[in-house]
């Protein structure tokens, strides 16, 4: 394959997979000529973490599309907060690259419109990087469904449980401000609808949803009687407990954003009890389906265990996928936990009642059920992020699964937040077909779900 020159915009933690690649395993396939951070400490930092990218201009995100045409950029890959990633896919677009892009693809209708409308005015590839979708026991899923194992879909119920670990840090950053990320209905769940929509081959049309916030904030832990807590969980405050994260703990959360703050006054371990959060930690939604299947589905974000199940029904039987990323949240003596399970399982201690596992269970109508074998996957995310890493800077090759997602996946995954969101806003039911999203429409019009 010929070298692909690439430019990157924000290098925070997800961005390091990334860098991380392009610095070591695909060498040979890309290159790094520009990137970008309003915070120029997280961009030291990370031309220290990956020596070999060497010096890649740097460059104001404002100047994106100067940048791709001066540095003849293939490709853009979009790493920055979600509520920027319109602004940047576009620009990138008009300016002649393909863009790859983190979940979810935007936070709301315009942003929406906006890729549509430019993906389809400049035919310019985008690529967006739903890396559970790569996973082995999710493709396992999607195996035994597209196989007719379990005929046709009917519904599917789907619970996605985050710990007081890893749910608890989208209450500590940016993600905590809705007009930031959108909600987890957004940020976190574009991944599981992204998920449904590919296993079932079919496309949202109708969004219910109902929750809040009620563990998270400063109005319930006054109501369970908390008590004044730090500002932050950097800090030797004796108040300080186990929902608080201390980046001095962690070389990478200290260098990326502690040792950076003094450039641009950005937190990153505010108390998640205190009063500026405007997400909800308990959601569930009905989704009608195309076709005529139904989803329900719940996130909550302040369980004790992390990890997920997936029950899909259909006109010959069930399948069940049941996946415990971590049992149990284990914080040693000095405060510190990982905060991810998904990403870092290696460092995942187990629990002996609830051990980290994956199981893929199928019965048919009158018949025992079977449990399908799973392959073993290696690394973050189920396995994921490697093999998601293959098709971003190799290019897919055959794949009947069909694991690369591009612009309309990722609007059709992104599309049931913003109608929950609204769904949420006016206690009432959301047609797909009535939001203000112009050429985006045709990603999700179909009556019977096809593509």
């Amino acid at each position: 394959m010929p070298l692909r020159r690439y430019a990157l915009i924000g290098t925070g933690s997800r961005a390091q997979m990334y860098l991380a690649a392009l610095a070591n395993d695909y060498t040979d396939v890309a290159e790094l000529v520009a990137w970008s951070d309003p915070n120029p400490g997280r961009l030291d930092w990370s031309a220290a973490a990956h020596p070999a990218l060497g010096a890649p201009r740097r460059f104001d995100a404002a100047r994106l599309g100067d940048v791709v045409r001066e540095e003849a950029v293939d490709v853009v890959i979009v790493t920055s907060p979600d509520h920027t990633h319109a602004r940047y896919v576009v620009a990138a677009l008009e300016a002649g690259a393909d863009a790859v892009v983190e979940k979810p693809l935007t936070v709301d209708e315009e942003g929406i419109r906006e890729i549509a409308a430019a993906a389809e005015r400049t035919g310019r590839r985008v690529t967006i990087t739903f890396n559970y979708r790569y996973s082995p026991r999710n493709s396992a899923l999607k195996q035994v469904i597209a196989a007719g194992e379990i005929g046709d879909v009917t519904s599917v119920h789907f619970e996605w449980v985050l710990d007081t670990a890893h749910g608890a840090d989208y209450f500590r950053r940016w993600h905590r401000q809705k007009e930031n990320s959108g909600g987890l209905l957004i940020h976190k769940s574009s991944h599981h609808f992204d998920l449904v929509n590919w296993w079932i081959g079919d496309v949202p049309a109708r969004v219910f949803a109902s929750g809040g916030l009620r563990f998270y904030g400063a109005d319930n832990a006054a109501r369970r009687g908390l008590g004044s807590r730090p500002e932050r969980g950097t800090t030797d405050d004796p108040a300080r407990d186990a929902f608080s994260l201390d980046m001095r703990a962690d070389d990478k959360l200290r260098g990326l954003y502690l040792d950076q703050e003094h450039h641009d006054g950005y937190v990153r371990d505010r108390d998640v009890f205190d009063a500026r959060i405007t997400i909800e930690d308990n959601l569930a939604l009905i989704v009608d389906y195309a076709r005529g299947a139904t989803l329900s589905y719940a996130l909550n974000a302040h369980s004790p265990w992390e990890g997920y199940t997936v029950a899909v029904n259909g006109t010959k039987g069930r399948a069940e996928l049941t996946v415990v990323e971590r049992g149990s949240v284990q914080v040693d003596e000095d405060g510190r936990t990982v905060v991810d399970p998904s990403a870092r399982p290696d460092l995942v201690a187990n629990d002996a009642a609830r051990p980290a596992s994956e199981r893929l269970v199928v019965q048919n109508h009158f018949a025992p059920a079977r449990e399908v074998p799973i392959p073993a996957g290696v690394g973050g995310h189920g396995g994921g992020d490697r093999v998601l890493l293959d098709d971003v800077f190799r290019g897919a090759g055959s794949d009947p699964l069909g694991r690369t997602a591009d612009w309309t996946d990722g609007v059709r995954s992104v599309v049931v937040g913003v109608a929950g969101n609204l769904s949420l806003d006016r206690g009432l039911p959301v047609r797909v077909a009535d939001l203000e999203i112009g050429a985006a429409s045709g990603a999700v019009a179909d009556s019977r779900g096809e593509r």
